[in-house]
């Protein structure tokens, strides 16, 4: 594996999802690993799982990690490759990165989208300039699109959860927010679980939520919540503002918040999150404390998702 930014960066599905289960039941059999080498985290965005996750992994393997946040603790980076830099950039991405590079053996940035200009954004400028110029392999810890380590991770908590012989019924829920939140998660786990095959899935939202179809295809669109709902294993939880209306919030309706009445017309599914989580609004505190809730379970598998990536960098045969 040369990059992580997507589910194409990994051919076999499965493979990683084992390796990433591997590691959850004996961390320390490869601490040896990464001894010697360097991984470095870019955060242009706050985080918390995703950091301390790579983090916690990157030790396991015995590498040496170093954090920066971009914005608050250094020069603001310009990306654009003809700008004349005469406004609040300092350095430019082509100056800073080949650096970077020689600094570190992995580099892993966070970005976020502005959702203002879609085709700028969907351009993924920032992680691809990271990567043009480091000259080094790039992990994503989210990006403007797409969050590949989170995606990795739900498709192994359901494999650890999923017991029957048979493909589990999976939908992916819009839910209600207060701002415009970005497509990244909702676009990266259609992404992987269509490109992993070996599930019902559901796409359910209202009318004007519809992603990028570069990332559904495969997958059931439905527009009626409680139709969708029917039969379902697991009910991944998100909000994601309008792509066709880019960035713009077309719905408020709480009548999509995953409440436990809803929970037991869905065959009593299991419940996934990526975390942070409005309680009472995305989803009701009684189903995010009750048994039927992944959530933990889905940040404590951060760890060896990361894990599993960062082995396969270092050492692809193994």
């Amino acid at each position: 594996m040369k990059q992580f930014i997507s589910a194409q960066d990994a051919p076999n599905i499965n493979a990683l999802v084992s390796k990433a289960l591997d590691y959850k039941a004996n961390p320390f059999k490869d601490k040896t690993l990464g001894v010697n080498k360097r991984i470095g985290l870019l955060f242009f965005n706050p985080s918390m799982r995703t950091r301390l996750s790579t983090q916690i992994a990157a030790q396991n393997l015995g590498m040496e990690c170093i954090v920066f946040n971009v914005g608050s603790e250094g020069w603001n980076l310009e990306f654009d490759d003809d700008a004349m830099m005469n406004g609040l950039t300092v350095e430019h991405i082509k100056d800073a990165a080949p650096i970077l590079g020689n600094y570190f053996d992995i580099l892993c940035i966070r970005t976020f989208p502005s959702l203002k200009d879609r085709s700028e954004d969907y351009s993924e400028k920032y992680i691809n300039q990271l990567i043009k110029y480091s000259g080094i392999p790039v992990v994503s810890l989210e990006s403007a699109t797409l969050h590949p380590l989170q995606s990795l991770t739900d498709i192994a908590t359901i494999k650890e959860t999923f017991l029957e012989k048979r493909k589990p019924r999976i939908v992916l829920s819009w839910a209600p927010h207060i701002k415009p939140l970005p497509q990244c998660v909702a676009n990266s786990f259609s992404q992987w679980v269509t490109q992993w095959g070996e599930a019902d899935f559901i796409i359910a939202h209202p009318e004007g939520y519809d992603l990028d179809p570069m990332y559904t295809q495969g997958a059931t669109i439905i527009n009626n919540h409680e139709t969708a709902l029917q039969n379902a294993d697991y009910v991944y939880v998100k909000n994601w503002s309008s792509y066709t209306d880019y960035g713009k919030i077309k719905s408020y309706d709480n009548d999509w918040m995953i409440t436990k009445e809803k929970l037991h017309r869905a065959k009593d599914a299991k419940i996934m999150h990526c975390l942070p989580v409005r309680r009472n609004l995305e989803l009701g505190g009684d189903v995010l404390d009750s048994k039927n809730s992944l959530t933990t379970l889905q940040g404590t598998n951060r760890i060896y998702a990361a894990q599993a990536v960062l082995s396969e960098i270092l050492q692809p045969s193994i």
